[in-house]
């Protein structure tokens, strides 16, 4: 069972991710909190960067990145080995992302969601599971293959 959940987003995001942040204390997640945290314009690579270093060093067991349409948040995730970022604004994806892909990161569009809903897909993924059924573990060998070969 996920504990333990790092959470960043730029200045696009900020407001959406501390709703995210109090629900989650709210219901006794341990949240990471990696900014930002103020409105300031800062670069949503930056913070994806540190999600993934979050997840990679143990210091959180999922992430959730939320930028102004969380296209670019996730873009920039997806560059960092060992992080599999999906961009989910309906329930079934976030869960369904988790059970098949083993998705870890949960990228949100801040402009795109509203709180109520946000809060409906973080539930989703953070209960999720990942099945392991041979199909799903035969598919993420592939995507790791992938990494491997064209990042080193």
């Amino acid at each position: 069972m996920v504990k333990r959940v790092a959470l960043a987003a730029d200045h696009a995001g900020l407001e959406l991710k501390e709703r995210v942040a109090d629900f989650l204390r709210g219901a006794g997640f341990e949240v990471i909190d990696l900014g930002t945290y103020d409105k300031d314009p800062v670069d949503y690579p930056d913070f994806a960067l540190a999600i993934g270093e979050a997840l990679s060093k143990g210091r959180a067991e999922r992430g959730i990145l939320v930028c102004g349409s969380g296209v670019g948040a996730c873009v920039a995730a997806n560059k960092i080995s060992g992080i599999r970022a999906g961009l989910c604004h309906d329930t079934y994806s976030a869960h369904q992302g988790v059970e098949h892909d083993d998705i870890n990161v949960l990228c949100l569009g801040a402009r795109v969601i509203g709180e109520e809903l946000a809060k409906e897909l973080v539930t989703a993924f953070l209960s999720a599971k990942f099945t392991g059924e041979e199909r799903h573990v035969r598919r993420l060998a592939k995507i790791q293959a992938m990494e491997r070969d064209f990042h080193g």
